[in-house]
């Protein structure tokens, strides 16, 4: 994992609210993340495909579902750096988390791959 190619993906708002809610959660979908970032779909998309090619999170399919994590190959400092993150930004994610906590109709987990 490139350092600054690590920082860079976690430069955006959007992208860092993303992971802290997936460190949160373990993993979530598109739509619960555009729930709780009260965001369009497109935007979420395009921010986690971000991630994903930067090697943060990792996705999986259940059905019509794809799911997101943090990829667990991931060196162990950056892992570091995402739960220092979180544990410091509860505050900082606590609308959407409450958002997300409320959302009706989430999709089940089966064979949840975590971290």
């Amino acid at each position: 994992m490139d350092n600054i190619k690590f920082f860079k993906s976690l430069a955006d708002d959007t992208r860092l609210r993303c992971v802290l809610l997936i460190h949160q959660e373990k993993e979530l979908c598109v739509c619960e993340l555009t729930e709780a970032l009260d965001t369009i779909q497109p935007k979420i998309s395009r921010h986690l495909a971000q991630l994903r090619s930067s090697g943060v999170l990792l996705d999986r399919r259940q059905g019509q579902w794809i799911f997101y994590q943090i990829h667990p190959e991931l060196p162990q400092w950056a892992k570091d750096v995402i739960e220092h993150t979180y544990q410091n930004s509860k505050e900082y994610i606590a609308t959407s988390s409450s958002r997300l906590k409320i959302m009706g109709e989430r999709p089940n987990r089966q064979a949840s791959v975590c971290c």
